[in-house]
Parts: C-alpha cells; structure tokens; sequence
C-alpha cells in the first residue's frame, strides 16, 4: 500500500496533509524575509518611497498569493507574516525609533493583515455577485430576516462548535459583517444607479 505524503505543492500554494497552512506560511516567510533583504541590501539610494514601492512590487506578492486559500486564523502564523513587514519598515532610513504602527501611518502603508481582510471581502462580493464560478450557496445562506433595513444580501452566519469550520473564509467574514455590509450597500446602490443612468 502507497504511503500518502504529509504534504503537496498546488499551484505554489503547499496543502499539508491536516490542511493547516503552517508549512507554507513559514516557507513562505522565509522567501519575503530573503527577498526584502536583497531589497535592502541591493539598493544604493537610501530613498525610503523608492524602498517601499520596491518591497510592495517584490516582497507583498509572495505574502498575498492565493491568501484567500491559507488566510492564517491563528495569533502566531498572524504575527509571522506580519513580522515581513515590521522587520523591513523598521530598516528603513529614519524610521527605527517609531513603533510599527506608526511607521505604517507615515509610510502610508496598511499592514498585511487589514490586506489579506481586504483580498478575503473582495472575494467575497465575486462570490455573492456571481463574478466567479464557485457556487454561492456552497459558502452562503442568505438571511430570511426580511425586517432589517438596508440590501437584500445580508448572510446569515451559521453557528459552529467546531474549531475547523470557524476559521473557513465565510465565518471569518461574516465576523467582519460591518465591513462587508457596507460594501455590499455601496455596490447595491452603485448598479441601482448606473441602471437609472442608462
């Protein structure tokens, strides 16, 4: 009998066999932190705009490929990712003595965190409008509570007692329900505009 291998390599994305991203997020981590080095070390202008604009065209990439699928739920492989970022903005000329949120601000730069949040509801609204071919009832209900104001595309939210189904992508989401809701209401009111321009 054929022994089924710990781990497997998909479209660079690395599937272990507990379907847990730790394995890909911490080779993952290592190719960011190797090429924000090369960044730094190649480089001869000091020019921090120059520096970040090349870490977001060479380094962000690489952290945000395909994160709708390993998305981290955990506090540790969170803090790993984000660790890409801290590590490079606090190399940058001038700006070591500034905590990592502050140097985010004066970078004008969001952490990669509130990126992959940002990926994660942009997919989202693809699935709920149909944009790409993944069935919305495969991650979806929609809410028959037809007495709150606002659009007709509230979700509901399932409850969960396993640990496994509360961090998939939609019970992530609806957990940023805030967020989510008042981009479907902008999008809402956006195509009932157009529609009364054409």
């Amino acid at each position: 009998m054929s022994s089924v291998p710990s781990c497997r390599d998909l479209l660079g994305v690395i599937i272990s066999h507990d379907l847990k991203p730790a394995i890909h997020i911490a080779q993952m981590v290592t190719k960011a932190h190797q090429r924000a080095n090369v960044i730094l070390r190649s480089f001869v202008s000091r020019d921090v705009a120059l520096l970040v604009r090349a870490f977001i065209v060479y380094v962000r990439p690489l952290v945000e490929y395909t994160s709708v699928i390993w998305s981290p739920q955990n506090v540790y492989n969170i803090e790993l990712i984000e660790q890409v970022e801290r590590r490079f903005t606090k190399r940058l000329p001038g700006l070591k003595m500034y905590s990592y949120a502050v140097r985010l601000s004066k970078l004008d730069v969001p952490s990669l965190e509130l990126r992959r949040l940002h990926i994660d509801l942009i997919m989202c609204y693809k699935i709920v409008f149909s944009l790409v071919d993944v069935k919305f009832n495969d991650f979806f209900h929609l809410s028959t509570v037809a007495t709150t104001r606002g659009h007709p595309f509230k979700l509901f939210k399932e409850y969960n007692s396993v640990n496994v189904r509360k961090s998939l992508l939609v019970n992530v989401l609806l957990m940023c329900g805030t967020i989510y809701h008042q981009i479907l209401l902008i999008s809402v009111r956006y195509v009932h505009l157009k529609g009364q321009l054409n």
